[in-house]
């Protein structure tokens, strides 16, 4: 492959494009924060990717998912078939596999990813990809985006990019995921409604999370040492660490490091 094309990345480490190339990197779910980072990574030359999502391109996919078309929305195209052809047109000989699935339906391959991006709604389904990435020891990057309103006070649109790692603190130990707000979304299952999306704020939660990859695999800035819980405010267009985490437990309780490989049945 060309020096030329990432001798802008010179900074990242002398070894850094060939631990780029090497690594494979699992996407599950591909929409709107997703498809971003599937065009991030793709530009910046990775070339093992094990895509996961469902669902077709639809109407309104199109204010926010990057790489969809009108044509794509009118033939109902799967969403990974949309990944593929954008990954294909920067790097035509990446080792893709798409499934048009949810991830739960197709585990196996998971295991193979040396990093995991959670694009996935719902809190349980979060909390399951979480537990599935430490099973099997791989770092897991979450990203979710969320829009209130209350009353007539304008809406509040806030998010956050989480970086689990195995041995350090979960999502749970950072109060990303609480058994409450669980139990809510229990209770509402089959309930979901409209979602308010942009593609704006999904850019910047989706942008921060592969700067945060990147920086885990090449320690360009020898600081990502500590969990990270960032949180996105956009009405005051923001990303900073999470309070929560100076209250947080110094070590996870909920994913011991022996609990790994197939849970005995």
């Amino acid at each position: 492959m060309s020096n030329e094309r990432y001798s802008r990345q010179f900074f990242l480490g002398s070894d850094a494009q060939e631990r780029i190339q090497n690594t494979v990197v699992g996407i599950m779910g591909l929409g709107g924060g997703g498809s971003h980072i599937v065009q991030q990574l793709a530009h910046i030359g990775f070339q093992y990717y094990v895509l996961c999502d469902p669902d077709r391109v639809e109407e309104s996919n199109l204010n926010r998912m990057v790489g969809a078309t009108e044509r794509d929305m009118l033939v109902a195209r799967h969403k990974v078939k949309v990944a593929l052809r954008l990954i294909r047109g920067l790097q035509p000989k990446a080792i893709i596999e798409m499934y048009a699935k949810r991830w739960q339906e197709v585990p196996l391959p998971l295991r193979r990813c040396d990093l995991i991006f959670g694009c996935v709604d719902g809190l349980g389904n979060r909390r399951d990809l979480e537990a599935t990435a430490r099973r099997y020891l791989i770092p897991y990057i979450d990203i979710g985006l969320d829009v209130h309103q209350a009353g007539t006070e304008p809406p509040i649109m806030a998010g956050q990019v989480v970086l689990s790692m195995p041995g350090s603190l979960c999502m749970h130990c950072m109060g990303v995921i609480q058994e409450q707000a669980l139990a809510q979304e229990g209770r509402r299952y089959g309930d979901a409604g409209l979602r308010p999306q942009v593609i704006w704020a999904n850019g910047v939660l989706a942008s921060t999370a592969v700067g945060i990859a990147i920086d885990l695999l090449t320690d360009w800035t020898r600081k990502l040492r500590n969990p990270v819980y960032l949180q996105y405010f956009g009405n005051e267009a923001t990303v900073q660490p999470s309070p929560r985490l100076e209250f947080a437990a110094k070590t996870c309780k909920h994913y011991p490091v022996t609990n790994i490989g197939d849970p005995d049945l």
